[in-house]
């Protein structure tokens, strides 16, 4: 799983007690709006609708962030798990 950053996943991992594995979080955060950091730098927020043991991840109602500020609303978008760096609930 190269692109993970599993400090991050730890992170979610930490939030729920019942969670002992990194999929285990994500599973968790389905259907909440979480924080995806891309390699490029790029940041995107929206509802975690679905992701694989890749960390391909689909986000619904998702927005493009720069800054803190919303450069554009996208709607469902597919990431590519091994770009990801990051993802955290928000």
């Amino acid at each position: 799983m190269r692109g993970v950053c599993y400090s991050s996943v730890w992170g979610l991992l930490s939030m729920t007690n019942d969670s002992d594995r990194p999929l285990d979080a994500l599973n968790h955060a389905r259907g909440k709006r979480v924080i995806v950091n891309l390699k490029n730098g790029k940041q995107y927020v929206g509802t975690l609708k679905a992701f694989d043991i890749h960390i391909n991840t689909v986000l619904e109602n998702a927005e493009e962030r720069e800054n803190n500020q919303v450069v554009r609303k996208i709607g469902t978008i597919f990431i590519r798990g091994d770009a990801i760096v990051l993802i955290s609930t928000e």
